[in-house]
């Protein structure tokens, strides 16, 4: 894999269960690993939802061959915060891991 296409800095999170001040439990997003990514938005949307506007954008993170990453997890850039659906390795190769996202906002 170039080193040139990855050009992004991403903080992949997963989601952790804590306490907070009353004992209550509560749920934070602690970081698993920063990566250099390639980052391409594949497609938009709006809608209307519960009577007001909503946009999906659908995109692909390209990183690094990763195996510790699944669905659930989010990946962030910037003040953007991008859902992870599905990681898809590169099984035959073992250069990249691509990234099914969605931003919702």
């Amino acid at each position: 894999m170039r080193a040139g296409s990855l050009r992004n800095k991403v903080v992949i999170q997963q989601q952790a269960s804590t306490t907070d001040d009353y004992g209550q439990p509560a749920s934070t997003w602690t970081d698993v690993a920063t990566v250099w990514a390639d980052i391409r938005h594949q497609s938009g949307l709006e809608s209307i939802k519960a009577d007001s506007p909503a946009s999906v954008v659908k995109a692909s993170i390209r990183i690094r061959y990763r195996t510790d990453i699944t669905a659930g997890m989010r990946a962030v850039h910037g003040t953007t915060v991008y859902d992870i659906l599905a990681p898809l390795p590169d099984a035959s190769g073992k250069q990249y891991t691509d990234l099914a996202c969605q931003v919702v906002s």
